[in-house]
């Protein structure tokens, strides 16, 4: 339990700080049982970079690119991301034999369901434009593997990718060599990540997980901040199949007298979250009430911000970026980055706002909401899940003047797709049907019957191949003319975006 004192929540705030009141009176419906964990809780109060890489394409070097293709194949024969054997063992293992490469540098871990890489894009930018060598790890990719890590805002060289890889190697068959399973594509990509980022050397890492937490194999690393996105249903049967079961799989990444970085969550979830804090000792900074958006409106190409961080207030904020979910991802990763640097616990100011603009305009998040096309206008956005797929279709609303929208859907199997469907039901006029090229596509038959039964059989075409798909699509949305306002959003999995952004001629 902490020994500080209790705390007024408005003892230090501004009679006339009406705009803020209001963040908190829209925060998450709040279970009287969160009190009793909240007072046992410290939480985080202050008392008064360079443009991002945009998706590399191949090597335009063909030795180069035939050594990429080399480990691609090694990893790709390697256990894939969706098959799990929850235990950091092998990549602890991995991580002793290098040398403990993930200690070298301070790190900030992100994980829950929806908004990872977008925040970690925004953490990273702002983190660059303080003068900070940066690392980040992401995933999934959407069109290269060598996107996963990043330096310095832009990915990995292909060349420093496979030096990366070769270098390793032996220390992983060495690993191999002594565990019951062999370590997987995901464990070998983030030893390599780790050790990069301690040879180049970086000054901080920003780390996503790859899923859950606890077990994830990022999470050898102790975040001195972790960060906590939005919580909702996906990956069910992993982690749970409630949002405070998934919350308890997620806490693993907050470790003793780390700072937590709270999105707005369902009440289950910041229950087990707050639950966690308590017990590991940290200090917690929640949305809605120690940071959140005071405002936002609608600008071309993005939207225009006035956030409360945890040193106060930021004003005229322009984020090139659609959609309400994304202020709330910037909110949190300015909170991130100010505990980063100790606003809130050892200074009591805000961060120089002029860096903090520079930062958020220079953000850039591929396949999340992202124009490729005009005439007609061609989204992609790598929703997945029913809340991924709500945003979306939010941001859409608020941020298109579309009178004749038609949906591209390609999924991977084990998905909800009836509720990603029936989130983009009411902006879609028609839907398009189809299946990547990966072996966990689902068939577009398969899709195809949910989707009859969301749509009706009249607003449903199926085209197995992505590019007759996109080509299907975009005659729909013509088909009302040119100024009609027809546009197309292929969405349903990063995969998916990731095709259709190479098959539209971007990276």
């Amino acid at each position: 339990m902490s020994d500080l004192p209790p705390h007024d929540e408005h003892a230090d705030r501004p009679a006339d700080d009406d705009a803020f009141d209001e963040i908190v009176g829209a925060e998450t419906d709040r279970d009287p049982d969160l009190a009793v964990i909240e007072a046992g809780s410290r939480t985080l109060r202050a008392q008064a970079g360079p443009p991002q890489g945009d998706i590399p394409a191949r090597p335009t070097d063909p030795e180069v690119d035939k050594a990429l293709r080399e480990v691609e194949t090694e990893l790709a024969g390697r256990w894939g991301e969706t098959k799990l054997e929850p235990s950091v063992s092998r990549i602890a293992a991995l991580m002793d034999v290098l040398g403990e490469p993930q200690r070298a540098y301070p790190s900030i871990h992100i994980t829950g369901t929806n908004g990872k890489t977008s925040t970690a894009r925004m953490i990273e930018a702002l983190l660059s434009a303080f003068e900070l060598r940066t690392g980040r790890y992401t995933s999934p990719h959407v069109q290269s593997i060598t996107e996963r890590i990043s330096m310095d805002g832009a990915p990995i060289e292909a060349e420093r990718f496979v030096e990366t890889y070769n270098d390793i190697k032996p220390y992983v068959e060495m690993v191999d060599a002594r565990q019951e399973y062999r370590l997987s594509f995901f464990e070998v990509l983030t030893g390599m990540a780790y050790a990069a980022f301690a040879d180049a050397p970086v000054d901080v890492a920003v780390v996503e997980v790859g899923m859950g937490g606890s077990w994830d194999a990022t999470n050898v690393i102790d975040g001195s901040v972790a960060v906590i996105t939005p919580i909702d249903l996906d990956h069910t049967d992993r982690l749970g199949s409630t949002p405070g079961e998934i919350a308890k799989e997620k806490s693993g990444i907050i470790k003793p007298d780390a700072t937590v970085i709270m999105a707005q969550q369902p009440v289950d979830a910041a229950q087990v979250l707050l639950k966690k804090a308590v017990e590991v000792d940290a200090t917690v900074a929640r949305e809605g009430l120690e940071f959140g958006v005071v405002a936002r409106q609608v600008a071309v190409g993005g939207q225009l911000l006035t956030l409360r961080g945890l040193g106060g207030e930021y004003e005229e904020v322009f984020l090139p970026l659609h959609g309400e979910h994304q202020a709330h991802n910037a909110s949190v990763a300015l909170a991130a980055v100010e505990a980063f640097f100790g606003i809130g616990s050892e200074h009591a100011r805000p961060l120089d706002i002029d860096t903090i603009r520079k930062a958020f305009a220079s953000v850039a998040s591929p396949g999340r909401l992202e124009v490729v096309r005009r005439s007609p206008t061609v989204v992609l956005d790598a929703a997945h899940n029913p809340a991924g797929a709500r945003a979306a279709a939010a941001a859409i609303s608020e941020a298109f003047d579309f009178s004749n929208l038609i949906g591209v859907v390609g999924a991977s199997d084990g998905k909800d797709m009836r509720g990603l469907l029936e989130a983009f039901e009411p902006i879609f006029a028609e839907v398009v049907i189809t299946q990547n090229t990966s072996h966990r596509a689902m068939s577009a038959d398969d899709l195809a019957a949910i989707a009859v039964e969301v749509f009706g059989d009249d607003r449903v075409q199926v085209e197995p191949r992505l590019p007759d798909a996109l080509e299907a699509a975009i005659t729909l949305a013509e088909e009302e003319g040119e100024f009609a306002g027809g546009g197309v959003l292929v969405t349903g999995s990063v995969i998916t975006v990731g095709e259709a952004r190479l098959l539209l001629g971007r990276g």
